[in-house]
């Protein structure tokens, strides 16, 4: 019987440019993925395989087979995972050295462009890692803040400043387990000295080391990234922005960045808007330069400047089939070498920026934050001379209006004001059950699965059942895709007590919290909430669930493993890469638990992600003593139905009214 065909996309704007690809015979990340035969011989995918010598490789194909080095099944997938986990926190973190480094240059006025924007943010910042502030100069206090930053990548000993902001109950297990990372850079070498043939060969030792390393990133390069680009391009408060293919202007020059560091994108941003090059644009017959993102880079100047996003990972090659695009710049990190073959076919030019990343086929312009504003504009030049080579263009009329930008600074002012940021208003919802739950919806697109329909199919029922969402990076874009990032979008389809909390406060029921690096941002909710009161004392006592429903990068399971260490249940989706390894899929999910009061499960059906979603939180509710979520408890506008109390004993109506 011949396997059925999969649905590419759920995204109308996706399936219009897929059908020009199939009249084209181009090929796409998705047609590829239809054309792949995974490995017949063992199964790579699920962790099964060993190639970290030259002895082999060694594929394990039965039950009680070892390596040729005697390396079993559960040693094998768990160098593999912590292999993968080290990388992911390797780039999250590189990223946030980058950033160091430009805050470092801010401070000694050689970084053309840049500027210290966000003082306050500054201020909060240097107070963390206990940095005097009063009566100091801005650019002395950026110096040292830069300087603490670049030290805890090659710190040796101690602790990450970072750490000390978690709960304390949390502090206290992770130095227990001796996890607390000591330097950055220090634990991502050590995964891969311990994960080299020959050294570390219990699964259990070899798991905790890569929550070690993970931490190092979640709690320390990726805090850091987040930090330091609200310093230097500002924290994110809600702003009006666009997003999905339709756009791209057909009458303008049309220029996308992609990947996910802000440095050069947020330069480009400013160059877009000088008078000068606008009116070099309508020499060459363009009305004026229309900026886009893709991918992470889409977040962070869509939070911050309104500027529009054309999609997720699985819109970059699409959005050079359209014809329309002079010039993409991309940076670093989950940029498809394809993109080159796609754009040989229009008069799109690849522009590759990163010292790290070089494209066969792209035009490389190597990035310095040194001269940052004058690569910015001759990359503007290069695009508003490619306008004149354009031939036919195919730009879908498919766009949705989004407001994205909810940083947990804004998520406290928007509940308690500037002088009084609270989230003692979030924590009484769910305390009197009028939002049941908080979930985050995070991570890629993976055209292993129809695009967006995994996000979108646990997004909605979560919706439904009163679960306030947050989200991040492509998962984010798939929520403002169809809707869920407008104020008014969707609360017809949300429940009765979350459609409340979003009337009252003015907010949509998918919060966009920026890119994948800002995760962090929802450990720092979660801690803030922790700390608030009324929702125990630590990040595992919250009704919260991550989730990755369409992951596909070792970044997201980066993310996974901190946010299980802090506490939380993570929940992915597409397949388990332990998968034939009974071992370490109970390290993650049950001993775990048991250390750090957070699991990692791997669930590739939608009802079921949504199923023990929901069943966790309604299990913390009851270790909290919290009253069962109940949503005939409220009306149509939130409000709760007179009928109900009326129904309730005499004593029992007082104290639901009066508290």
């Amino acid at each position: 019987m011949a396997k059925e065909k999969m649905t590419p996309s759920i995204d109308p704007a996706a399936c219009y440019m897929l059908d020009i690809t199939d009249v084209m015979g181009i090929s796409t990340a998705f047609s590829r993925a239809a054309d792949h035969k995974p490995c017949t011989i063992g199964n790579g995918q699920s962790g099964m395989c060993c190639k970290n010598c030259y002895m082999g490789p060694c594929r394990i194909t039965k039950v009680g087979q070892v390596g040729i080095c005697g390396a079993t099944l559960e040693t094998i997938a768990a160098r593999n995972l912590a292999r993968a986990i080290a990388a992911g926190a390797a780039a999250h973190s590189d990223h946030g050295r980058d950033l160091a480094f430009t805050l470092d240059a801010v401070a000694k006025g050689e970084a053309q462009g840049y500027e210290v924007r966000d003082v306050a943010k500054l201020l909060a910042v240097a107070a963390k890692h206990g940095i005097p502030t009063k009566d100091r100069d801005v650019l002395e206090i950026t110096q040292d803040v830069a300087t603490k930053a670049i030290s805890e990548f090659g710190q040796q000993r101690g602790e990450l400043s970072y750490l000390s902001t978690a709960p304390e109950k949390r502090q206290k297990i992770w130095r227990e387990l001796k996890v607390a990372p000591r330097g950055i850079d220090r634990e991502v070498v050590e995964i891969l000295h311990r994960t080299h043939m020959g050294d570390d060969q219990d699964a259990s030792h070899i798991m905790l080391a890569a929550v070690r390393t993970a931490l190092s990133d979640g709690w320390g390069g990726s805090m850091w990234a987040t930090d330091i680009s609200d310093i230097l391009f500002g924290t994110p408060s809600p702003v009006v922005g666009q997003v999905n293919l339709g756009v791209l202007k057909d009458d303008e020059v049309n220029i996308i960045v992609h990947g996910h560091e802000p440095t050069l994108s947020e330069m480009i941003v400013t160059a877009v808007q000088d008078p000068k090059l606008i009116e070099y644009a309508q020499s060459k017959g363009a009305k004026g330069i229309n900026l886009a993102g893709i991918c992470c880079t889409a977040n962070e100047i869509m939070m911050r400047q309104g500027i529009p996003s054309a999609g997720n990972f699985l819109h970059q090659e699409l959005a050079l089939l359209t014809g329309a695009v002079e010039a993409m710049v991309v940076d670093v990190q989950c940029i498809m070498q394809s993109l080159t073959a796609v754009a040989s076919n229009f008069h799109t030019e690849i522009i590759t920026t990163s010292p790290k990343v070089k494209i066969t086929g792209a035009t490389h312009i190597e990035f310095d934050e040194h001269h940052a504003m004058d690569i910015a504009r001759d990359i503007v030049r290069r695009a508003i001379d490619n306008y004149a080579n354009r031939g036919e263009t195919h730009i879908p009329e498919i766009s949705e209006r989004v407001a994205p930008g909810f940083s947990h600074e804004y998520i406290g002012y928007m509940q308690g004001g500037y002088y009084r940021s609270s989230f003692r208003p979030l924590n009484d919802a769910i305390v009197t059950g009028r939002i049941r739950g908080v979930a985050a919806d995070v991570g890629c697109n993976n055209p292993a699965v129809t695009q967006d329909s995994v996000h979108m199919d646990v997004i909605s029922e979560l919706l439904k059942n009163d679960v306030l969402v947050v989200s991040t990076g492509c998962g984010a874009i798939a929520a403002g895709k169809y809707g869920y990032l407008r104020g008014e979008a969707g609360l017809d389809k949300v429940g009765p007590g979350l459609r409340e909390i979003c009337e009252t406060i003015g907010i949509p029921p998918v919060l966009h919290l920026g890119s994948c690096v800002d995760n962090t941002r929802i450990l720092t909710v979660l801690s803030q909430m922790a700390t608030e009161g009324g929702l125990g004392d630590d990040i595992s006592d919250i009704p919260a669930v991550g989730l990755a429903p369409e992951w596909m990068s070792e970044k997201a399971l980066a993310i996974a493993t901190y946010a299980v260490a802090s506490g939380a249940y993570v929940i992915m989706g597409v397949r388990s890469p332990v998968e034939f390894s009974d071992t370490v899929t109970d390290i993650i999910g049950k001993e775990w638990e048991e250390k750090f009061g957070g699991k990692l499960e791997f669930v590739a059906e939608p009802a079921e992600i949504v199923r023990r979603t929901l069943e966790h939180i309604d299990k913390k509710r009851a270790a909290l003593k919290l009253p069962p979520y109940d949503p005939t408890r409220h009306g149509a506008s939130g409000d709760v139905p007179l009928q109900y109390y009326f129904e309730l004993p005499l004593e029992q109506q007082m104290a639901e009214i009066y508290g």
